[in-house]
């Protein structure tokens, strides 16, 4: 399919790819925590992971499906110190920035991911 070139495309691809450097930033807060809890804290953010890969894998070959190749650039992934507060902020940024979807499915997708991070952060909560 053609590469489609257009603001939305490069809005979309820009999205996409904040979507994989946010679950590559959980990887990198799991792989540093320590302590008490962290054990149920490790297996809370892998579950997340391995959701939000495949939920975003979808959302990408989807969207790739719907609007042709798109030129998708992952951001420098980030480990942020108050790492509830990231994964608060990126869940507001996915719903901020939701609408340029306009297929229902793909907002189905989109809704699974947001599920994904909402269930993160009532574990991660309930372990504190």
């Amino acid at each position: 399919m053609a590469k489609k070139e257009n603001k939305q495309a490069g809005k979309t691809a820009k999205f996409l790819g904040d979507l994989v450097s946010f679950r590559q930033s959980l990887k990198l807060i799991h792989w540093s925590i320590t302590g008490p809890g962290s054990y149920e804290t490790h297996i809370s953010l892998d579950q997340a992971i391995d959701t939000l890969r495949d939920v975003t894998d979808r959302l990408v070959e989807t969207t790739i499906a719907i609007e042709g190749t798109l030129d998708i650039v992952v951001p420098e992934t980030i480990k942020p110190e108050k790492y509830i507060d990231h994964i608060e902020k990126f869940y507001t940024h996915v719903e901020e920035t939701r609408k340029i979807f306009s297929e229902s499915f793909s907002q189905s997708i989109i809704d699974e991911f947001q599920e994904g991070i909402k269930q993160l952060l009532y574990r991660l909560k309930r372990l504190s």
